[in-house]
C-alpha cells in the first residue's frame, strides 16, 4: 500500500496517526520459522542485500509475520541519509567490510499478519496495537510511534526542524490494501520527489569535460516518456563515474523521449535505453511540467519503468 501526495491533513478530530517519513527503501519482510525473505516495493527478493534482516526470526520467537516498512541508514546523527543506503542497493551479497560501514536499520510501521492470520482488513490502528505486541526491540529494528493530537502542519514543522524528510498521515481505519496507492495514506514531504526514468545523458563541460555533466529524465505516461528536463547536480565523482558507466552499456541511436526535446538539449544528448530507475528532489514543476531545480538522490534497483 503506497500513500498520495498531499499537504499535511488538519487532524481536528485526531483520526490522522502521523508519523515521520524514513528517507530509505521500501521492505516487505515474510518470516516463517528460520526462513526470513525481504522483498523491494517491485516484489523483487532482496533478502541476500539485507542479510540483517535475518535476525527477524530469532526476535519473533519463531512466530510467523508478515511486516512492512522501510530499511534506511543512519547517519551519524541518527537520521536517515538516503546517499548511505545507496550503497547497499544492488549488492546481492554485501562484504563484511559493507555491512560494517553501512549497517542498516528496518524501521516497521505495518504489521500485515501473525500466526497465520491475516490483518489486511483490520484498521491501521489495530494493526498498529498488535505490532507494539509483538516487542520488537534491537538494533536492527525500529517502531517508530505515531501521534494523533497534533495538526499535520505542526508534525511537518518538527520534521523540518530535526532535518527529516517530512511526515506520512494514515487514517487511523483505514485497512490495509496491496500495491494501491490510498487517499488513506497521505505522504507531504519537505522538498519533493520523484522516480524518474533516464533517457540520455551529456557531457560535462569545464571541470567535468569528458564525464558526465547532465541527465536527461522522463517520466512514463500512456503516450511515451515524457521529457521533465535535466539535472546536472546531486553527485560526487565516483557517482558520476558509475552512472557513465551504466548509461555507457545502454546506448541507443535515437530518442527515447514520446516527443522532441528542445534542439540545444537534443543536439548534445547521448540517448540510452529506458531501463535505469533514479530519485531526484525538486522544488516545483514549471508550467511546461519541468523539474525545477533538481538534485539526484541515487538510482533506484527496487523499481522499474513504470512504478
Amino acid at each position: 500500500m503506497l500513500a498520495q501526495l498531499g499537504a499535511p491533513p488538519l487532524n481536528s478530530d485526531g483520526s490522522w496517526a502521523i508519523e515521520y517519513k524514513w528517507d530509505g527503501v521500501r521492505g516487505l519482510v515474510t518470516v516463517a520459522g528460520e526462513h526470513v525473505r525481504v522483498r523491494s516495493r517491485n516484489a523483487k527478493n532482496v533478502s541476500g542485500t539485507f542479510p540483517e534482516l535475518a535476525g527477524l526470526s530469532a526476535a519473533l520467537d519463531g512466530r510467523p509475520a508478515v511486516l512492512d516498512g522501510e530499511v534506511v541508514a543512519l547517519d551519524r546523527n541518527g537520521r536517515p541519509d538516503f546517499g548511505r543506503i545507496q550503497r547497499r542497493l544492488g549488492v546481492p551479497r554485501p562484504s563484511a567490510r559493507l555491512l560494517t560501514t553501512v549497517p542498516v536499520v528496518y524501521v516497521i510501521f505495518d504489521l500485515l499478519g501473525v500466526d497465520g492470520t491475516p490483518l489486511l482488513d483490520q484498521p491501521y490502528e489495530k494493526r498498529r496495537a498488535k505490532l507494539d505486541t509483538l516487542g520488537l526491540t534491537g538494533p536492527v529494528v525500529q517502531i517508530p510511534p505515531y501521534v494523533t493530537g497534533l495538526s499535520g502542519a505542526t508534525m511537518l514543522r518538527t520534521a523540518a526542524e530535526h532535518g527529516l524528510e517530512g511526515i506520512v498521515a494514515k487514517k487511523l481505519d483505514s485497512t490495509y490494501r496491496p500495491g494501491r496507492r490510498s487517499p488513506s495514506w497521505r505522504k507531504s514531504p519537505l522538498r519533493k520527489r520523484i522516480s524518474v526514468v533516464i533517457g540520455g545523458w551529456t557531457t560535462g563541460q569545464g571541470g567535468r569535460t569528458g564525464g558526465l555533466g547532465a541527465l536527461l529524465l522522463g517520466r512514463p505516461t500512456p503516450a511515451g516518456l515524457r521529457y521533465l528536463g535535466h539535472c546536472g547536480t546531486g553527485w560526487d565523482q565516483p557517482t558520476a563515474r558509475q552512472l557513465q558507466q551504466a548509461l555507457a552499456a545502454l546506448t541507443r541511436p535515437d530518442s527515447p523521449f514520446a516527443a522532441p526535446l528542445p534542439p540545444a538539449e537534443a543536439r548534445a544528448a547521448r540517448w540510452v535505453a529506458p531501463v535505469l530507475v533514479g530519485d531526484v528532489e525538486y522544488r516545483a514543476l514549471t508550467a511546461e511540467g519541468r523539474l525545477r531545480h533538481p538534485s539526484w538522490k541515487g538510482l533506484r534497483p527496487d523499481l522499474s519503468p513504470g512504478q
